[in-house]
Formats: C-alpha cells, structure tokens, sequence
C-alpha cells in the first residue's frame, strides 16, 4: 500500500468487505490535500487499535476520504508488552530513539526525568514533550504500518520506576552489567518488560541501585557502549529475536 493512515474514529467498530465508510478531520485532510489520494486509489485504514483495512477510495469531497472496505483483519497485540523508558537528553537523542523503537515494535513508550538528563521537562513543557513524543510515535507507527498505536505514558520519576520493577521485569541497559542481554532467559510469564534508558551520561549509581533493589536487573549489549539513541532500539531488536516476533 501506498499510504497508511490511522482515524480514531474507527475505535469501537467493525467492518467487513464491502462496507463504505469514511473518516474526516486531519487524517482526510492529509490524505486529499497532502497525499493527493484519489477515487480509485487503495490504501490502508488502521484505528490504532488492532483494526486493519484495505480499502478503495471511492470519494474525496467536503473533508471526507471516503472508501469501500475491500478487506478487514484484526490484528492481537503480542505478550509480553515490551516499553521503553528513555531518559529525556539533550538536542533531539530522545526524539530518535522513540521514532525508531516505535518503527521496531515497542508496545509502549515512557519518558523518565533522569538525574543525569540535561534536558527537563517542567511546567507547561511538561504536557508539550508528550505530545510532542506522541506525535513522533503516530507518525512513525503509519510509516511502519502497525496495527497498534503505542502509548507515551506521563513524565515517570526513579521513584516511580522502583515502584514498576516490583510488578514488571525491568531491564537496565547498562555498559558495565555482567549479564548480557542476549543470555537472559526467555520470558516464562506475561509481566512487562520494561528496557530502562539512561540519558548521555548514563543511569547514575544510585538510580541504577535504587532500582536494582526494587526488583530490576542490568544487562548490557556487548563491548561497546551505545548513545541513548541507539540503545533502546538495539536492545528491542534482540528481545524481538527472543520472544518470536521475528
């Protein structure tokens, strides 16, 4: 397909072949305006939520992309959920580590406020940088046509992350760690997995005992060390190998 675009519109509904439907607002726009779709022309419809459409166009009039479904399929969300927590960092290291872990496959998506992130979001930037993060993760989830959309979840604390390695399996990519993380056993039940990214200098001593205690574990990727950038969508790649979804 062509062009994937994704309406929340379509949350809580169902198609099959053959149905016409139609989607309005920035999503149509974008497609008549911007992708210069035409009546005739197919594409891929998602909802972020698992709905799938390959559809026909059949009209491009009054703010409305409208098509007839030519096929439809639902697509399951795999388990475990694998998130990334990322360190915000500075100039825009953050930003492409989400854009490529979405392209990658992660289920969800956590900014952490490091004490090492030089970057900060407070005040009124705090509701901007998620927006701004979830905006990179809907664009790179139409660019990779994926069925669902991952979630950006508020700013989280160290502390707020300690509490999370109690209930999930939180993974701390760490240059120095023992273990590497292509020896970790697969996973034998549905908890989280949650890779823990720190920002240019890394995940301090005390954050890196503090949630240690609480439950999570280090791991590193090999000999070299990683930008923050990097990292995350490197340590996605083997845990998709791991778990089958490659």
């Amino acid at each position: 397909m062509a062009h994937f675009f994704i309406d929340d519109s379509l949350r809580g509904g169902s198609a099959v072949p053959g149905d016409v439907l139609s989607i309005d607002g920035a999503e149509a726009r974008h497609a008549v305006t911007v992708s210069r779709v035409r009546p005739g022309e197919r594409l891929r419809i998602g909802n972020g939520a698992g709905l799938l459409l390959d559809v026909t166009v059949t009209g491009t009039e009054g703010g409305l992309l409208t098509f007839r479904v030519d096929e439809a399929a639902v697509v399951e969300t795999g388990t475990p959920r694998i998130l990334l927590v990322q360190a915000l960092a500075k100039g825009d290291r953050d930003e492409m580590a989400v854009q490529a872990a979405t392209e990658l496959g992660i289920d969800g998506v956590i900014p952490w406020a490091a004490s090492r992130s030089v970057t900060r979001w407070e005040g009124p930037k705090v509701a901007k940088g998620q927006g701004r993060w979830a905006s990179i993760v809907r664009e790179a989830s139409k660019q990779s046509i994926r069925a669902w959309l991952p979630e950006v979840a508020a700013l989280a604390s160290t502390r707020q992350l300690a509490v999370m390695a109690g209930s999930t399996r939180m993974l701390l990519l760490e240059p120095t760690a023992e273990l590497r993380l292509t020896e970790l056993a697969a996973p034998t039940d549905d908890r989280d997995i949650l890779l823990v990214v720190g920002p240019e200098g890394g995940i301090s001593p005390s954050e890196l005992d503090q949630l240690e205690q609480a439950g999570a574990t280090r791991v590193r990727l090999g000999e070299t060390v990683l930008r923050t950038s990097t990292a995350g969508p490197a340590a996605l790649a083997i845990l998709n190998a791991t778990l089958g979804r490659w």
